[in-house]
């Protein structure tokens, strides 16, 4: 028996949310999916944190939500964290804040373990390394799931190529997220661990990861009209949804293949 796991890119803002809505059921179909997990943590109306609302939307169709640096930027995060157990946020936090960093579920006579945890290079919001934190979460969940799930919200690709080396042969898959741009390195490690440093976005496709490109490029442009706006999360135009599409082998505790998917949906709304 081979178990199929949909992972989904960060769902960015309202443009994210509503072609993951509308294209997720069908992808279950299409796909012959037995789980759907994604990341939430951009999913806000902001594009910055999950919401109460944002968060109930996906978790109708998918079955569970990963987070990352941005878990508990949006406004009433705590309760919401708290009371849902189908969300998880990283790892590396202690347990001073809101939600878990690890949990199981069962779909299609499975369990299935998912954990998020939290890169160190670039991003400065943890002391715990993403590696010790992987371990824990491991270790809690050796004898309770047979398909482990490892979502590595990071900036840099080597501190996730580390991690995923780190734990081939005992997470089943090892799935970046955080740069929003999907890598071209998709492959089963030694071990049989799937992994792909970054997965992609959801979300608007003519915009810098998610977000308006003007508003981006003050930024980096000392001079002229883009400078000092802000940043918005971008609403206009075509919408891509970015996901990798593992198949496992719960019986042996492997996966047995991984590849990219992509699907076109917009224009926004």
């Amino acid at each position: 028996m081979t178990f199929r796991l949909l992972f989904v890119g960060d769902v960015v803002g309202p443009s994210g949310c509503a072609a993951a809505l509308d294209l997720i059921p069908r992808l279950r179909e299409d796909l012959a999916l037995d789980a759907v997990v994604a990341n939430a943590e951009n999913s806000a109306s902001t594009g910055r944190g999950i919401s109460a609302e944002s968060g109930a939307a996906l978790l109708e169709v998918a079955n569970f939500l990963t987070l990352g640096n941005h878990a508990f930027d949006a406004k009433g995060h705590e309760a919401f964290l708290e009371n849902e157990e189908r969300v998880i946020r990283p790892a590396n936090f202690d347990g001073h804040y809101p939600g878990r960093g690890w949990d199981a579920f069962e779909a299609g006579g499975v369990r299935v373990g998912v954990v998020n945890v939290l890169g160190k290079v670039f991003i400065d919001r943890t002391k715990m390394s993403a590696f010790e934190a992987a371990d824990r979460a491991l270790e809690d969940l050796e004898d309770r799931a047979e398909v482990i799930l490892v979502d590595s919200h990071a900036e840099a690709t080597g501190e996730k190529q580390a991690l995923g080396y780190h734990l081939a042969g005992r997470a089943q898959a090892v799935l970046g997220t955080h740069t929003h741009v999907a890598t071209a390195d998709a492959q089963v490690l030694p071990g049989g661990t799937a992994y792909a440093s970054d997965v992609g976005m959801t979300g608007c496709s003519e915009s810098v990861i998610g977000f308006d490109r003007i508003d981006f490029l003050g930024l980096f442009v000392p001079n002229g009209r883009e400078r000092g706006r802000g940043i918005h999360v971008e609403t206009r135009g075509p919408v891509v949804l970015n996901a990798a599409l593992v198949e496992f082998d719960p019986g042996a505790r492997r996966a047995v293949c991984i590849e990219p998917v992509r699907r076109e949906w917009g224009p926004a709304v």
